[in-house]
């Protein structure tokens, strides 16, 4: 087993049991770090911001004494694995960037997470973010895959309220760190389904060009949850991501 670790860092509304298909394999060869975010379930949460996540996240990858790892972050975990770059990144040795973007909320759609934060707290249920595989998948899974939106249904139905909400108001503040991106000297992979209606090809593409060398994989007939829809693609992007950090430098 290597001595870099693999973080993986899950989409909103969801845990990190989303990376569960991806991480099997890989932790035959590397340590995988799939922390809950944006603290482990249980703890007092910190005020929204996902500045507290990267700090969380960083705390992890410290504790688990490897040295720097290779982050992967699908959604609201690329924001977050964004901010552990712009705020330590000695400890970000490659990039993996999945179904995300580098931009800031519009003010619309920042107004529209506030406004769903503030429903779920009243509610005191996730029923107003229940919904949300209709979203998150592709149409082709949607339709051929019935298992697939019912694990990923019930996996939101699991969801703490007070978590939701607090995730839908830390990312409708998040700045734009594409300068944070194209600052970073490491191997970076941008994942994307084509079915990906949520961020989709314009942000993948958006991403790639701020980065020298970054590799963009486009998987085909999935959505939003590309690590949930086809593990096998994504896991084999983050292993070429995983070959090129170890790889030595001329």
């Amino acid at each position: 087993m290597t001595t870099t670790p693999i973080v993986l860092l899950h989409a909103f509304p969801l845990d990190h049991r989303m990376w569960d298909d991806v991480a099997a394999d890989l932790g035959r060869t590397h340590r995988v770090l799939a922390p809950d975010l944006p603290v482990p379930v249980g703890e007092p949460l910190p005020d929204p911001s996902l500045e507290d996540a990267a700090d969380h996240v960083a705390a992890v990858i410290r504790g688990a004494g490897d040295g720097p790892a290779v982050v992967a972050g699908l959604s609201m975990g690329g924001y977050v694995a964004l901010a552990l770059l712009e705020r330590h990144p000695e400890l970000v040795a490659g990039l993996a960037l999945v179904d995300t973007k580098s931009t800031a909320d519009t003010p619309e759609a920042a107004a529209r997470r506030r406004s769903v934060a503030d429903e779920v707290q009243a509610a005191g249920t996730v029923d107003p973010v229940r919904g949300m595989p209709d979203v998150l998948l592709g149409e082709t899974t949607r339709s051929a895959r019935p298992e697939v939106v019912e694990r990923v249904t019930a996996w939101i139905g699991e969801q703490d309220p007070a978590r939701v909400a607090w995730a839908q108001r830390a990312m409708a503040a998040r700045p734009d760190r594409t300068d944070v991106l194209a600052d970073f000297r490491g191997p970076v992979v941008v994942v994307v389904g084509d079915e990906d209606e949520v961020t989709g090809a314009d942000s993948a593409e958006h991403m790639a060009a701020a980065v020298d060398q970054a590799l963009l994989v486009v998987v085909p007939r999935v959505g939003h949850l590309s690590a949930v829809e086809d593990p096998a693609a994504v896991r084999t992007a983050l292993a070429e991501l995983l070959q090129r950090v170890h790889e030595p430098r001329g």
